[in-house]
């Protein structure tokens, strides 16, 4: 049975407490581009929004959120939430501890789950990782395609993670979509990378994408803080379960929040072309009726250099 997770819809008079087990087959259809004229420099913020128990909520208009860039407010020039197609880069741990009460296929079978439940317009690619980085399938949007390849996958070697989600960063700027994610499965702490955390960190404020993380507590250790905070600066999300036994859990709750994530755009009033990193800040001004609501999105962005 699937995983239940809970999306509460924001209104202006009540709340309506929806449950969602995957897209239904409106939200399915391809979510037209929006149509708003697009200024070079034009910032877009993925937002999501969950109560405290972690329940996503959706149904909030434009006159509830407000953006900061650097503690100067912005006008939103553009506001959307629609189940629109992802560009999506899947980084698979085969490391050897992998083999570990049977990781391997639990990590096959989550990845297995969140393809089934995509967008037919989905493009995904498939990193695999040990010692050595491997770009096991290219961009497609053929899901089978990616879950055979995935099923493949035997582990053995150890664990260069950074060097895994530095390729991950560097393909999925090559993504068609509007939304873009890097959903990282891993056991266990990196241990061969050529690049370091710091590198990463960096590479990762030049881009709009939202790194996920699902990482097993128990082995990663030290190894956690790092990733916690390169996802949060991406406005993605770090996991940590005791056991890959939760993982479809979490899966769940990376699928259901990159279908109900709100995106603002908005065309910086900092016109200055210093490459210099401004910081983002969104609030929200929910509706009564509602309880206390977590915003996060990603912490801000290098602006362009000239």
């Amino acid at each position: 049975m699937r995983a239940h997770i809970r999306i509460l819809t924001g209104a202006s008079i009540a709340a309506l407490w929806l449950c969602a087990l995957a897209p239904n087959a409106q939200e399915k259809k391809a979510a037209p581009p929006p149509v708003f004229r697009v200024d070079v420099e034009t910032v877009s913020v993925k937002v999501s929004v969950t109560d405290p128990l972690i329940r996503y909520v959706t149904g909030l208009e434009k006159e509830h959120f407000k953006i900061y860039e650097d503690n100067v407010e912005q006008t939103i020039i553009h506001f959307s939430q629609e189940a629109a197609p992802i560009s999506a880069g899947i980084i698979f741990d085969v490391s050897a501890s992998m083999k570990e009460n049977n990781n391997i296929k639990k990590a096959k079978n989550a990845i297995t789950r969140f393809l089934e439940s995509g967008n037919p317009q989905d493009e995904l690619f498939l990193i695999t990782f040990n010692n050595k980085t491997n770009i096991a399938l290219d961009f497609t949007d053929q899901s089978s395609a990616l879950q055979n390849e995935a099923a493949l996958q035997k582990p053995g070697g150890t664990t260069a993670l950074w060097d895994a989600v530095y390729m991950g960063l560097n393909k999925i700027k090559e993504g068609k979509r509007e939304k873009k994610a890097l959903i990282v499965v891993t056991d266990g702490e990196d241990n061969s990378s050529r690049y370091s955390a710091n590198e990463i960190s960096d590479f990762a404020k030049e881009m709009d994408v939202q790194i996920y993380a699902i990482g097993q507590q128990g082995t990663l250790g030290t190894g956690r803080y790092p990733i916690q905070s390169i996802v949060n600066l991406t406005g993605g999300r770090a996991f940590f379960p005791n056991s890959f036994s939760e993982l479809d859990y979490y899966i769940d709750l990376i699928h259901a929040e990159l279908r109900s994530q709100y995106v603002l755009w908005y065309n910086p009033t900092n016109k200055a072309h210093d490459g210099k990193w401004r910081r983002i800040k969104v609030k929200l001004d929910a509706p009564k009726g509602l309880p206390k609501l977590i915003v996060r999105s990603r912490e801000g962005y290098n602006a362009p250099k000239l």
